[in-house]
């Protein structure tokens, strides 16, 4: 890790710096990351430190098992709830059993710069419901999948940037956001990499929907809330680190296990329609050219993607939510196994 690239700024105290602050990590056979996130964590001025095991089965139960600090709680789940139910689950354990007034949360590969939480404590907060904070890789550069945004539907300046041909750019925040002197931005998405969530946030936006499984459902819940009326501000000075695999060659999102797909482009559908609403169904047909093309970033695998993503795409425009876990490792199985070409069974459910 480059020290130098996670220093956050460290404002002066105040009188109002006391506050009940809990961390919830959601982990799943990464025990290594998890290591090196669980210590940072017990490093920083944090009430509690919940981690919630999704049943890994390397080590991480006996290892969370050796440690002592009256701080941690740790919930082992009898099955993997995926992100989505982990920090459903997390989130509301920590509200209901301890109430604290903030809870941030973060995967096993998402840690706070050293200081962040004091950095937290001591920054204006009346403005925010929640915090996202400003996340970067091991390197210190941006982390582009938890850069925040503006929804473009919602912003007119958004949307005409957006509209004229800025893509991401028209909506996502700038590099100049990240500067630790820039003034906080109101945004209506942030990633569950470094999101602070108060008592408030909770009450409106309620917990993330444990069926999306994995992907999407930060930005649910975030756009939920803020259609709810709550306030999500991104401040600069709070920093984060993701020491994330998913960024292929040239930067590309290559997703792996491949039935990952599945569960990024059906929940991106569902994503897309609270963030779009009306104006969803004229964005789709872009969308759809769009993830196509993704397919030559998988080498041999392209037919199993487009298969899977057929599948995704489909299942998200009819809300479908009920598939299993181990029914859509299986679907893509079977795709692998017949070189994309779709089953009988699997044509008819």
């Amino acid at each position: 890790m480059h020290q130098s690239n996670c220093e956050p700024i460290q404002p002066e105290m105040n009188a109002t710096s006391r506050l009940t602050i809990a961390a919830l990590v959601v982990t799943h056979n990464r025990l290594e990351k998890l290591r090196m996130t669980v210590s940072r964590l017990l490093g920083e001025r944090l009430d509690l430190v919940l981690v919630f095991d999704n049943h890994s089965s390397d080590g991480t139960a006996e290892w969370l098992g050796s440690l002592s600090d009256p701080r941690l709680i740790v919930i082992h789940s009898p099955e993997n709830l995926g992100g989505a139910g982990g920090f459903s689950r997390g989130l509301r354990h920590l509200a209901r059993q301890f109430d604290p007034d903030w809870i941030v949360v973060m995967d096993d590969d998402g840690r706070p710069c050293p200081g962040c939480i004091e950095t937290f404590r001591n920054l204006p907060r009346n403005d925010w419901d929640a915090v996202g904070a400003a996340v970067l890789t091991p390197s210190g550069e941006i982390c582009e999948m938890n850069r925040p945004y503006r929804n473009p539907f919602w912003h007119l300046t958004e949307f005409l940037q957006t509209f004229r041909g800025g893509g991401r750019q028209g909506f996502h925040l700038p590099d100049a956001a990240y500067d630790p002197q820039a003034a906080p931005v109101a945004v209506d998405m942030a990633s569950f990499v470094g999101l602070f969530l108060s008592r408030q946030a909770i009450e409106w936006a309620g917990y993330p929907d444990e069926r999306l499984f994995i992907y999407g459902d930060d930005q649910i819940y975030t756009l939920t809330l803020r259609r709810r009326g709550g306030r999500i501000g991104f401040l600069p000075q709070i920093r984060f680190e993701h020491d994330t695999s998913s960024i292929g060659a040239g930067g590309h999102l290559a997703l792996h296990p491949i039935w990952k797909v599945y569960y990024n482009y059906r929940n991106a559908i569902l994503a897309y329609k609270v963030a779009a609403g009306p104006w969803f169904w004229l964005l789709l047909p872009l969308l759809l050219i769009k993830w196509r093309r993704h397919a030559r970033h998988y080498g041999n695998e392209q037919t199993t993607y487009r298969r899977i993503l057929t599948q995704a795409v489909r299942d998200g425009l009819w809300g479908r939510m009920d598939r299993k876990h181990g029914e859509i490792t299986a679907m893509a199985e079977s795709y692998q196994a017949v070189g994309g070409h779709v089953p009988q069974e699997r044509r008819r459910s």
